[in-house]
């Protein structure tokens, strides 16, 4: 069995178009590996030592209930990521969605789902914390008691300190369907507050409303009041000519948001991933197509989010290459991690800035 499901892997890859040398992508995980066949999505951290950290759920498949999350670390220096191990699993319960993400004060957060019936309109946000490089973890705690609230993205850090975790309440219990009333949202949180005081530490800010509805956001921070943020369309899974990423923005440091309007980037309801890089600049990975999650693109912004005229796609080819999410390293390169094959493959593409910068949209 094992063979087989690498001689299909082999198949499979001789589909998609990777990009050049300047951009590598390495398979790291696959359904041969602990776990389970399924792999989907993937969150990714640099911790203050120096190690990677990735965090998926796993199981026999996204709506089954042994799903749980799983952890693997990439040691500073090495090539070889750990065996996956699970760090959340609730008895009688599917897990989903694992947020992986160290704060400045050095504490590991895990965020993720855990699911009360058939669909994921009835999960809930739970949290574990690890205090030693998440080498070992808390009791999980509930973040969000409402049926519905989910996380896909890590948080960031507002300039005055805060947390901005984005979330997103998903309705309706057709598994082909995000409701049009599915709304994105922040919860807010900040870590100077005397402990004593944090009966209720993550408070929400206001929901952004769409046309078609939307899921899955990621914010940027561009001044200390102007926020941008992206996210995902609402609707079915067929090709529509008008689905979109949604864009929202907050004019006072991240406390409202206004209603989501659609952005100029296609969206084949998709999750995308949106973050601000240390010399300023914004990167959006996101699948460039109305109708599959293929290609995967990397697009840049130089000023500010008004335009995007640096464009490359990181892979492409038949396939899904879906639920990206990037960060940048200490020394300075850009991490994108993405499923494929099914969601069975979790990929990890490598790549200097200059390797986006290069390709400039004519």
């Amino acid at each position: 069995m094992k063979l087989l499901m690498i001689v299909l892997f082999l198949i499979c890859t001789m589909t998609a178009v990777a990009a050049d040398d300047d951009i590598q992508i390495r398979r790291v995980f696959g359904p041969e590996d602990p776990g389970g066949r399924y792999k989907h999505p993937s969150s990714i951290t640099q911790l203050d030592n120096g190690d990677f950290y990735l965090v998926f759920y796993s199981g026999g498949g996204e709506y089954a209930t042994d799903t749980a999350v799983h952890g693997a670390r990439l040691k500073k220096g090495e090539t070889q990521w750990s065996t996956p191990k699970p760090i959340a699993d609730t008895p009688y319960r599917s897990e989903g969605n694992g947020v992986i993400w160290q704060a400045p004060d050095g504490l590991v957060w895990l965020f993720y789902l855990s699911r009360y019936g058939e669909t994921w309109s009835t999960s809930r946000i739970k949290a574990k914390i690890s205090q030693d490089g998440a080498e070992t973890w808390s009791d999980p705690f509930m973040l969000s008691f409402e049926q519905g609230m989910m996380v896909r993205a890590r948080p960031i850090v507002l300039n005055n300190g805060d947390y901005l975790l984005p979330i997103y309440h998903e309705t309706g219990h057709d598994t082909e369907m995000v409701g049009p009333d599915s709304t994105s949202l922040f919860l807010r949180y900040n870590p100077k507050q005397p402990e004593w005081k944090k009966t209720n530490p993550w408070t929400e800010t206001n929901r952004i409303r769409s046309r078609i509805g939307n899921i899955q956001p990621s914010p940027v921070q561009i001044t200390d009041d102007y926020l941008v943020s992206y996210s995902r369309r609402g609707g079915g899974y067929d090709p529509r000519k008008d689905g979109f990423l949604v864009r929202s923005e907050s004019h006072d440091g991240g406390y409202t948001w206004s209603p989501g309007e659609d952005s100029q980037f296609p969206n084949p309801n998709a999750a995308a991933d949106f973050i601000k890089l240390r010399n300023g600049h914004l990167l959006l990975v996101y699948n460039d197509s109305f109708s599959g999650r293929t290609p995967l693109t990397a697009a840049i912004s130089t000023d500010n989010d008004k335009t995007y005229p640096y464009r490359r796609n990181i892979i492409e080819g038949r396939g899904s290459f879906a639920y990206p999410t990037a960060i940048e390293a200490d020394d300075g390169k850009i991490h994108v991690i993405f499923t494929s094959h099914g969601r069975t493959v979790i990929n990890h593409a490598t790549f200097e800035e200059s390797a986006i910068l290069s390709h400039k949209k004519k």
